[in-house]
């Protein structure tokens, strides 16, 4: 996995050290987390809090640990001691009830904001129109937003969508974008991609509950 990373990264002119591979742990069961703290990988991508929650804190020496799926208002607070990195800053609401929290604890994890650049209506993200305004309002509250993040929508091909999250980031100066799965992840390098997130490709199929 590492050796495709980095030679989409040189086919694209780039180093191999500006892309981080995200494991993608949702729904793993530990043997295979373990096997692959084992191998190295030290960043790991989950989708809930309640799943981080019980899996990783006696596993958090070294390892940086990012939340990529959807985060409620209500589970905030214990987001931001769980995670080094949320990805999915969406809505204003979230925006808000993260600055008070953020200045509550004295600590802020780094921020990315999803673009729904396909703007599908069951997705959670910022509509791309409406994203400029987003991450300035973020910037006001003094939200700690480093990048973007997007999922494409999965019967499309995805160079669009990628090209289109480089482009706003670029416009508002964030370099950082969270793009490209176990499908399309060498794509997303090609468009620019800082880390890509993998599950499936690298652990293989999720075992059944």
């Amino acid at each position: 996995m590492l050796d495709r990373i980095a030679a989409a990264a040189r086919e694209a002119g780039r180093d191999p050290g500006d892309v981080t591979l995200v494991a993608v742990s949702k729904q793993q069961p530990d043997e295979r987390i373990e096997a692959m703290l084992a191998a190295g990988q030290r960043v790991f991508g989950e989708n809930r809090v309640q799943e981080a929650r019980v899996r990783w804190p006696p596993r958090r020496a070294g390892v940086e640990l990012r939340l990529i799926g959807p985060l409620q208002t209500n589970k905030a607070r214990e987001a931001l001691a769980l995670f080094d990195v949320i990805e999915t800053l969406d809505r204003e609401s979230l925006a808000r009830t993260l600055a008070d929290e953020i200045q509550r604890a004295g600590a802020a994890p780094r921020l990315m904001v999803q673009v729904n650049t396909g703007e599908e209506p069951q997705k959670a993200g910022v509509r791309p129109p409406q994203a400029d305004a987003f991450i300035a309002a973020c910037r006001a509250r003094d939200l700690p937003v480093e990048g973007l993040m997007c999922i494409p929508p999965e019967l499309e091909p995805p160079e669009r969508h990628f090209t289109l999250l480089a482009k706003i980031a670029g416009r508002n100066g964030l370099a950082k974008l969270s793009m490209g799965m176990s499908a399309d992840y060498e794509v997303a390098i090609r468009c620019g991609a800082t880390s890509v997130r993998v599950g499936s490709a690298l652990f293989g199929g999720r075992v059944p509950r």
